[in-house]
């Protein structure tokens, strides 16, 4: 009888989660997804007449061309060198504001998680001044070092990595507070303990805080490959996708096709693309995962 209460209260609290769950998450997917079957543009806005069923033509017209390869190449060249960096980066800071022996770790945080933020409009128009050929704070330190200007923003080979270094600096904040989490979570005394037998930091590093923070590690590499899939604001503010649409990603072009060019339906085939790319990517880091703990 007593259970039977406890059922009907938790599906009494639960339904309306539920429910929010299914009119805001599983109904836009499966919106999108018949929307994806449809060549649906700025016609069919006004009249859904104007819309017609055309099957997996929008999947296979997306597949035949360059423009989506050329975003999704550019969309993993961010994922697998700016996920790293970033991940690597925020340990660090983690590492760092976490030691023992550094004062002011709030003033550090706060001034390490301030760029989380601030607003994207304000950091690109920072960092164009520090990219700018001329002018630029960055060129100006390579000039001093002897190394020729670089056209960070207007060449295709340095677009991207240019991209790549502002996002990193602006998002690093955000896992790092993941990061000094886990480390709060190991127990002390293992490091006492260490110490005691003459462990050094990287000892202690390689067998304590690394195998203590592999569920972090999990969490902050998931949710940042998820994140570098979704690489839009970026180069939408900073070179609009180019120069030679060296910074397209794949959700720009998701973007241009849907609302520059308002063919609905294939921007919504490209979404759909690109989660079963990311669904994948998720899969394969927790089968790693597994594979590890077993």
């Amino acid at each position: 009888m007593v259970e039977r209460r406890q059922s009907r209260a938790a599906w009494f609290f639960l339904t309306p989660a539920f429910f929010l769950i299914v009119v805001f998450f599983f109904l836009p997917i499966l919106a999108g997804f018949v929307l994806s079957l449809t060549d649906f543009d700025i016609y069919s806005i006004g009249s859904l007449k104007n819309a017609r069923f055309v099957g997996f033509r929008n999947y296979a017209g997306t597949l035949r061309g360059g423009e989506f390869w050329n975003a999704l190449r550019n969309t993993a060249y961010f994922v697998f060198l700016g996920g790293p960096l970033s991940v690597l980066t925020s340990l660090a800071a983690a590492l760092l504001v976490n030691a023992r022996l550094v004062r002011f770790k709030g003033v550090f945080r706060t001034v390490y998680f301030a760029p989380v933020v601030t607003t994207l409009v304000a950091v690109a128009i920072v960092w164009r001044y520090l990219y700018h050929p001329r002018y630029g704070l960055l060129n100006f330190a390579l000039a001093k070092c002897g190394v020729p200007a670089v056209d960070w923003l207007g060449d295709p080979a340095w677009a991207m990595p240019a991209i790549i270094l502002m996002s990193v600096w602006k998002n690093f904040g955000y896992n790092m507070l993941i990061f000094i989490a886990g480390l709060q979570s190991i127990p002390e005394e293992l490091y006492e303990a260490a110490r005691v037998d003459g462990a050094g930091f990287l000892r202690s590093f390689r067998h304590i805080t690394l195998p203590g923070l592999a569920p972090t590690f999990l969490f902050v590499s998931v949710l940042t490959m998820i994140g570098s899939f979704q690489l839009f604001a970026e180069p939408y503010v900073m070179t609009q996708g180019g120069p030679l649409r060296s910074t397209t990603s794949v959700i720009l072009l998701m973007y241009e096709e849907g609302f520059r060019w308002w063919r609905l339906g294939k921007a919504s085939a490209i979404a759909f693309l690109l989660f079963v790319i990311v669904m994948a990517g998720t899969m394969i880091q927790l089968r790693f995962r597994r594979e590890e703990q077993e």
